[in-house]
């Protein structure tokens, strides 16, 4: 299995979207744990980053340090 390349302030997409009906979502804090923030409601929700990693659809902005 690949490893996705992914960093804080990148734009991903996820294989399911939200309840408020967008698939775009802002990584906010990178660790053991990912917390990511919903563009469109600003929920944010942290989860495992072996279970991000395999949720994780692409990467759609990808931030430029």
């Amino acid at each position: 299995m690949e490893q996705k390349e992914f960093g804080l302030n990148d734009i991903v997409e996820m294989k399911k979207q939200h309840p408020c009906g967008t698939n775009r979502w802002k990584i906010i804090r990178l660790g053991m744990d990912i917390r990511i923030k919903c563009e469109g409601c600003s929920h944010s929700v942290l989860i495992p980053r072996k279970e991000f990693s395999r949720k994780m659809k692409k990467i759609i902005v990808k931030h430029e340090e």
